[in-house]
C-alpha cells in the first residue's frame, strides 16, 4: 500500500497520512484518528456533564481526572463505533463516493481484522470504565445496545440522527453517573437537549452524501427535510438550546455557565445563516464547527463550577 490511492477521500492532509507507521494507518483510518472531530463531538456531553455535576456538588476535586478519562474513553469507543459501523456498512460504503475508500472497501482491512481491531477498542474502553463507581459502569455499558444498532437504523427509518443522538449524547448521562451517582433531571434536560444538537449537525453532514444515499435506498433527515433543512434546523438547535437552560437551572448554574450558553447559541445561529445545502465542503466545515460551539458551552460550565467551588 503505498501513495495517495491509501488515503481516505474526506481525510486528506492529516497525520496518519504522514506520519503513522504505514502498517498502523488502516486501523488509524478505521478509527477515524484521521478526521476526530467525531471523537471531539462525542467528548463534548461528557465534558459538559461532568462540569455540570462538580457544579452542583461545589467540587471540582475529581474534574480534572473525569475530564483525562472521558477524553481517553470518547476517543477509544468512537473508535470502536466507527470500526462496526464500518464492518456492518462496508456494502454500502462502497457504492458513496465519498465512503469507497475507506479501509473495508478499499481492501486495506479484511473484516476479521476489522473484528479483531474492534475488540482491542473495545477492552480499552472497558478498562476506561472501570475507573468510575458501579453505577457509572452499568450506565455506561447500557449505552452499547444504542451504539450495536445504530448502522441499520438509516436502512428503515428517515430519523436515524435520532439514535445517533441517543449513542452521541449518552455522555451527558455519563457525567451525572460518575460524580453523584445517580441521573437527576439536569442530566436527562442536558441529555435530550443534547440530543436535538445532535441531530442538527448530524443533518449538516448527511447533505455532504445525499444524492448517493437517495441512489442507494439510504434514508436521513437530509433527505426528509431537503430544502426546509434551514427551519428544521432552526427548531432542533432551539430545542437544544431550550434544554440545556433547562439543565442549567436545575443544576443552579450561576451566570458564568448562562454566558457559555449564549455563546453556544450564539455560535448555533451562525450555523443556520451560513449554510448552504448545495455545497458540501460547506456542509463539512460548519459541521466540524460544532466542536467549537460544544468548547464555548463547556468553557461557560468549566468556569461555573470553578467559582462555585470557591
Amino acid at each position: 500500500m503505498s501513495g495517495a490511492a491509501d488515503r481516505v477521500a474526506d481525510a486528506t492532509g492529516n497525520w496518519v497520512d504522514t506520519r503513522a507507521p504505514r502498517w498502523s494507518r488502516p486501523y488509524l483510518r478505521l478509527s477515524r484518528f484521521d478526521r476526530p472531530i467525531g471523537s471531539w463531538l462525542l467528548l463534548m456531553p461528557c465534558w459538559w456533564s461532568a462540569a455540570l455535576a462538580s457544579g452542583v456538588i461545589g467540587d471540582i476535586g475529581q474534574l480534572p481526572r473525569n475530564i483525562a478519562l472521558f477524553f481517553v474513553g470518547a476517543f477509544v469507543m468512537r473508535g470502536a463505533g466507527c470500526t462496526w459501523n464500518d464492518i456492518t456498512d462496508r456494502d454500502l460504503d462502497a457504492l458513496v463516493e465519498r465512503t469507497r475508500s475507506r479501509p473495508i472497501p478499499a481492501g486495506q482491512v479484511s473484516v476479521p481484522q476489522a473484528a479483531a481491531f474492534l475488540v482491542v477498542q473495545a477492552l480499552i474502553g472497558l478498562a476506561v470504565l472501570l475507573q468510575f463507581n458501579r453505577f457509572a459502569v452499568a450506565t455506561g455499558i447500557a449505552s452499547l445496545v444504542i451504539v450495536a444498532v445504530y448502522p441499520f437504523m438509516k436502512r428503515i427509518t428517515w430519523w436515524p440522527q435520532i439514535v445517533l443522538g441517543l449513542a452521541f449524547s449518552w455522555g451527558a448521562l455519563m457525567g451525572f453517573a460518575v460524580t453523584l451517582g445517580r441521573i437527576d433531571a439536569a442530566a436527562l434536560a442536558l441529555y435530550a437537549g443534547s440530543i436535538a444538537w445532535v441531530i442538527g449537525y448530524d443533518t449538516i453532514y448527511a447533505h455532504q452524501d445525499a444524492e448517493d444515499d437517495a441512489l442507494i435506498g439510504i434514508k436521513s433527515t437530509a433527505l426528509l427535510f431537503g430544502a426546509r433543512t434551514r427551519p428544521a434546523l432552526m427548531a432542533f438547535y432551539g430545542v437544544a438550546v431550550v434544554l440545556t437552560g433547562a439543565a442549567l437551572a436545575f443544576a443552579g448554574a450561576r451566570w458564568l455557565a448562562w454566558i457559555g450558553l449564549a455563546a453556544f447559541a450564539a455560535h448555533l445561529v451562525w450555523q443556520i445563516r451560513r449554510l448552504e445545502i448545495s455545497d458540501p465542503a460547506l456542509c463539512l466545515r460548519i459541521f466540524k464547527s460544532n466542536r467549537d460551539a460544544g468548547l464555548l458551552l463547556f468553557a461557560g460550565l468549566l468556569a461555573d463550577a470553578m467559582l462555585r467551588a470557591v
